[in-house]
């Protein structure tokens, strides 16, 4: 994969699987990506706790203040948690990505599922939506990197819903040939 001879702006919209949540912001994978392509910008704009309207609430002023070629989009876990409507949940993803194709940005989603115990057919139906969304806007979607973590105790923090500082690592490899491959498109 070759990487950009430019200099991206890179904006991680996502909430504290990207805030770094539990740790200090340098241990975060968005850091630690920072330090794998140190000839691109990337902008951190994710928030602990952050749903999708919250991000699509903040993501007008993102976009004017950082101008950036690409956002990732990691939003949904805490819409799921909450259990709110899969439409919904659709509505501020194709608004947040609609917003980021009309500023002329790229866009990368990454796939969010919900805990099982939230029920087969929730699970199926929020998880569809970031299959559909990829599709219909010609996005690439991320297959999500919570799902190898989560199973591993030794990658999560006691709280059992956030990885630690082990599992950083291994997100930003995850992450990278996904990032590489659509800046370089």
């Amino acid at each position: 994969m070759s990487v950009p001879s430019y200099a991206a702006t890179i904006l991680v919209l996502g909430d504290s699987l990207s805030a770094g949540y539990g740790m200090s912001e340098e241990q975060g994978w968005v850091q630690l990506l920072r330090d794998e392509l140190p000839q691109h910008q990337i902008i951190n704009g994710s928030v602990s706790g952050e749903t999708t309207a919250g991000g699509l609430r903040r993501l007008p002023s993102l976009l004017a203040s950082s101008q950036p070629d690409l956002v990732i989009i990691e939003l949904g876990g805490n819409d799921g948690l909450r259990g709110f409507p899969p439409n919904k949940l659709k509505s501020n993803l194709t608004k947040i990505i609609s917003l980021s194709q009309q500023h002329g940005t790229k866009v990368l989603l990454t796939e969010i599922m919900v805990p099982p115990n939230y029920g087969p057919r929730y699970a199926k139906s929020f998880t569809q939506i970031y299959h559909q969304l990829s599709e219909e806007y010609s996005i690439k979607l991320i297959p999500f990197f919570m799902q190898d973590i989560a199973a591993d105790k030794a990658l999560m923090q006691r709280d059992g819903i956030h990885p630690n500082e082990q599992a950083q690592p291994i997100i930003t490899q995850w992450m990278l040939p996904w990032i590489n491959q659509v800046i370089s498109e």
